[in-house]
This record gives structure tokens, sequence and C-alpha cells, in this order.
């Protein structure tokens, strides 16, 4: 049985606090944006080596532009200290355990931390074009201070204007403290990042890549490359546990679709940085935009973790059993992924013409496994709420519990790392970060957003299936020829035709989990129909490598004879619309997918030879 869904009564609001609290928030991050713009602009070293004086006195007298600068932000760094101190007094004068003290205390401690890193970048010299290993330490360690001051006002703000205070333990605090841990450590990547930027500008985005990937440069250089594919990562995480989140307490939706959306805009900001070549405005609106979202993020948790209890799940045996090999394996769906695998080899054998090295094979293949039943694992992991409904999906690990959620997610986490570690290393990066895609598509677009609200879920969200022959065929070119693109519209055409198929067989099981599929929705006639176009589509889309002088004789003949058996089991299935026909019909289209990749390798094999 599920726990009850209460409210947490809210705690009373300390007086004269809540508007202090926010604005000392506020001025904070103002300090912070300047402090990014002192160094941006090399002014860090405006008041020479000396602290607190500057140039060795208290107030300059007429000075340059940079000791202006550099001064301004001493003298609003020292506002804000005096703020923080004032909310500290303030708060401590709130009854005894009341969580705002708390908060203060920390925003206070770290308030103290960040006057000595600051401090120290100065009296140490590592300011201005000091390269130093020891600058770019204390930059990342700077900056993961600000994050925690930050928190700390944040969540001042926050409990100061009622909102409750955090209940310790449990999966979900554990998944929200990792995501922050996850946005700190992308943070101090960014510092390097930009230190790096200032330090050693380029000319050109493609500067930038050949720089970072050629040995002997230095290792502010090098180190660039990274950070864009951390950022992807950390978005994966950071948007699967709110929504993770927002499913076990509706109440917090928006929040999880609104990090959501600021972190797909951050992103995007990622790239015209680098497409700009770090402008000083654009590195300031990205880290402005960093800042709300570890905000964003942290007062997701505390609302979820703090205003609600969460939502149980089904209650496991007292005692389950050890979770075996067996079970694990079963977490990555290979039955699933078997044709997934097949589509990703033989859009690699169709690349290269024939055999695309062993070492390229073993990357897709093991590499392709991983990824794709990471995929599976964390769709488990969400799902279990839904599959103990469900006949079909009953006797999963995840839902008898042999193996818990949090090492579910381990799984699926550490399994989405390795695949992309020897996608990259075994092949190229276009082939990892194509599988990473892929993943990110299946579960934040397709199982934490589309499945549960709407019937379309499967033709938005089956594109996550389309890109194993992607995956495959940059891993051996390192790039995306329009015959790729033409398999990967066939696999996206040709999902709804599969899946619908099964859906008309189990639909009762959907209906009793709440998942609203097209024949519980719109009926089977609708679906059957719909099942029709799909397959109509999918043979129009078959034909094309041969228009498009990709492929030959042999292929038109073997996709026609395909074709003409799909669009008759179709045929069949509006005609008579028995689980029969629709079971013919599923196993047919598993057969039709294999049997057409197989059909572009032979026929470019030997256009090939």
């Amino acid at each position: 049985m599920a726990l009850d869904v209460g409210m947490v009564a809210p705690l009373p609001k300390p007086q004269g606090l809540v508007a202090l609290a926010w604005v000392t928030l506020l001025w904070n991050v103002l300090v912070a944006l300047f402090g990014a713009y002192v160094r941006a602009t090399g002014s860090g070293a405006g008041c020479g080596s000396h602290w607190p004086t500057c140039n060795g006195v208290i107030i300059p007298r007429s000075p340059e532009v940079e000791t202006l600068i550099e001064f301004t932000h001493r003298a609003t760094s020292g506002l804000a200290f005096l703020l923080v101190v004032l909310l500290a007094l303030v708060a401590f004068r709130s009854p005894k355990g009341h969580p705002v003290r708390l908060g203060a205390g920390v925003a206070l401690f770290f308030m103290l931390t960040e006057t000595l890193l600051g401090a120290s970048l100065v009296l140490f010299g590592w300011t201005a074009d000091n390269p130093s290993p020891a600058r770019a330490v204390v930059q990342m360690l700077h900056l993961a201070n600000t994050y925690l001051l930050l928190a700390g006002l944040a969540l001042t703000a926050w409990w100061a204007s009622g909102g409750s205070a955090l209940r310790p333990g449990g999966l979900d605090v554990w998944a929200w403290a990792l995501g922050l841990l996850a946005l700190l450590f992308l943070g101090m990547t960014g510092a390097v990042t930009a230190l790096g930027d200032l330090l050693f500008p380029v000319r050109s985005s493609l500067e930038a890549l050949e720089r970072s990937l050629t040995p002997g440069e230095h290792f502010l250089v090098r180190l660039r490359i990274l950070h864009p594919l951390i950022a992807v990562s950390v978005g994966l995480y950071g948007v699967f546990s709110a929504f993770w989140l927002a499913q076990r307490n509706p109440s917090i939706q928006a929040w999880a679709q609104g990090f959501a959306v600021l972190y797909g805009v951050q992103l995007l900001m990622g790239v015209a940085n680098v497409w700009l070549k770090a402008p000083v405005w654009m590195q300031i609106l990205h880290l402005l935009w960093a800042y709300l979202l570890w905000l964003a993020y942290l007062l997701l948790g505390a609302s979820a973790l703090g205003g609600r209890a969460l939502e149980g799940t089904p209650e496991a045996p007292s005692r389950p059993e050890r979770a075996t090999f067996r079970d694990y394996l079963a977490l990555t769906k290979p039955r699933v992924v078997s044709l997934l695998l097949f589509t990703a080899l033989f859009a690699a054998f169709a690349a290269a013409q024939g055999w695309p090295g062993l070492r390229v094979f073993l990357a897709v293949a093991l590499g392709g496994y991983l990824m794709a039943g990471a995929a599976n694992a964390l769709n488990m992991v969400v799902d279990r709420d839904i599959d103990a409904r469900m006949r079909r999906t009953a006797q999963r690990p995840t839902v008898t519990q042999r193996i818990p959620a949090p090492h579910g997610l381990l799984f699926g986490l550490v399994s989405a790392l390795l695949a992309f570690l020897i996608l990259w290393l075994g092949a190229n990066l276009l082939a990892a970060l194509l599988a990473l895609m892929g993943l990110l598509w299946y579960v934040l677009i397709y199982t934490l957003y589309l499945k549960r609200r709407t019937w379309r879920n499967i033709v938005i969200g089956g594109a996550a299936g389309a890109f194993p022959p992607l995956v495959g065929w940059a891993a051996v070119t390192g790039e995306l020829s329009p015959l790729a693109w033409v398999l990967f519209a066939l696999i996206f055409f040709w999902t709804p035709v599969h899946f619908w198929a099964l859906a008309l067989m189990i639909k009762d099981d959907y209906r009793m989990a709440g998942i609203p599929m097209l024949p519980v929705v719109m009926g089977e006639r609708v679906t059957v129909v719909q099942i029709g176009l799909y397959a109509l589509l999918t043979a129009l889309i078959s034909v094309m490598p041969f228009f498009m002088g990709e492929a030959g004789l042999v292929y038109l003949v073997g996709s026609f004879i395909l074709n003409a058996l799909l669009l008759l089991k179709t045929l069949n299935l509006y005609r008579v619309p028995r689980r029969s026909e629709a079971l013919s019909l599923y196993k047919y289209s598993m057969l039709y997918l294999a049997l057409i990749f197989l059909a572009v390798v032979v026929d470019r094999i030997g256009v090939g030879g």
C-alpha cells in the first residue's frame, strides 16, 4: 500500500526576516556576477597585491579603470558581508529549532570563506594573466563556495517565507543531494573553462577544439572540451531527478518543468558562448543562468522534501530475494536491446560497406548495449509504480525489489557512463554523444514526460529507438550522411506500427495502469487505422535509399517484398481486428526491421565491392 500523502504544517514566518533574506540573496547574486566581470576583464589586479587596502590606501585617488572596477567590487562585497551578518543576527532571534537559524549560520560560514578565498587570489597574485594550477584550483573552490553561500541564503529565505524543513533520509533525499553535487561539479568545471577562455583566447570554435585535443597544450586549454560533455551528463541526471521527485510529489511538477526549460536554455547559451568565442557579456549571462539553475534545483528539492510527504511505491516483501546476475540482466531488457543493437551494428557495416573493424565493432556492440540497457534500467526505476499494476511487468526486479530502486538507479547511471566512455574511446565522440542523446530522449522525453500524459507518447518518444543506426554510422565515418538519417526516419515511422500492435494485445494492462496508450484512449479501430498510415509511411521511406543512389536493385527487390508483407498484415488486421492478427503483425514487424537493414548491408557491400 502507498504512504499517506499529506501537507506538512508551514513554518511560522519570523518577523522582519523575509524581505531581508531575499534582498541579501539578490545582492549576493549581483556581487558574484560583478566578480565574474572583474575576472573576465582582467581587472583582478587593479588594487595590486594589497588586501584589504587598494594599492596600499583605503580609498584610491584618481584610480585607473581596472582599479576602479576592482575597488567597486570590494565595496559591494563588503556590503554583501554586512548584509549576511545582519541576516544571521536577525535569524538567531527566531525560536530555537527554526531552520532559518541553520540557513543563516551556513550562509555566514560560507561568507567568511568567500572573503578568505577572494583575499587569497589577490595576496598570492592569482589574478590578471596568471596561468598557474594553483589559480585554477582556487578559482574552482571560489565558485563552489559561492554556490554554497547562495544555497544557505536561498534556504534561509525559503524557510523564512514559510517553507517546511527538510526531512532526512530516503532515496529521494539522496537523489536530490547527488544532483546538487553534480551541479556543483559542473559549476567548478565552468570556472576553469572561463579561466581558459580568458588566458588562452581563440579565433574560432574549430581552433578551440583542435587545441583542446593537441598534446602538449596548457592544461586549461585541454580541459576546455570537458565542460560541455559534463554539462550534457549533469543535465541528464538533473532533469531526470527533478521529474523523479515530481512523479513522487505532483505538487512540484511546475518546478520540474521549469528546471528542464532552464537547463535547455543553458545548454543553448553554452553553444552560443562557444560560437561567439566567449565575449564578456555572454560569460556573465551564462553564469547568471547557472546561478538560476542551482537555485531552482535547490528550491525544487526543498519544496519536494519539505512541503509534502512523498508518495510511496507498493510494499516489498519483508525479505526480498537477493538480486542475481539474471535480475540485473533483466533490468536492461535484453530482447528489446537486441533489435536496437542489430540496427546499430548493421548501420556500421553499411557505412563501412563491409567489415567496420574489430575495434569499432566491439565499441558499438558493447557501448550500444550498455547505453540502451542503461536507458531501460532507468525506465524501470521510474515506472516501477505502474509496472506493479500490469500483469506483463509485475515481476520485474524493480517491482519485486530484488533490485531496490537506489541500486537500479546506480546501475543505470554507471552503465551509461561506461557506455559513453567505450563509444568515445573505441569509436569517436560523435557516436558517444548520439548514444547519450538516445538515452536522454527515452528517459526524459518519453518516460518522464510523455508516457503518462498523451497517446502520442510513442510517436514522439519512439525517436529514442531510432538513434542506434546513427550511432553505428557515426562510429565508422565520424559524421552523418543523408542515408544515416533515412535509416533514422525508417525506425521512427516503423515504431508506431510495431508498438501499437503490441498495445492492442495488452490494452487492458495499460488501462489498469492508467497509461493513455492509443487503444485505451481512441479505441481499437482508430489504432488499426493509425497503424496502417504509419505502415504506408514506413514503406515509402524504405525505398528512398534506392532513389538517392545509395542502394541498388538487390535492396529495391528485397524492400518491395518486405513492404508488401508488412502492408498485407496491416490490411489483415484492419479486416479482422483480432488479437491473433495483432500478434502476427507484431512479430513480423521485428523481422521486417532486421531484414530491411540486412538488405541495406548486403546491397552496399555488393556496391562497395
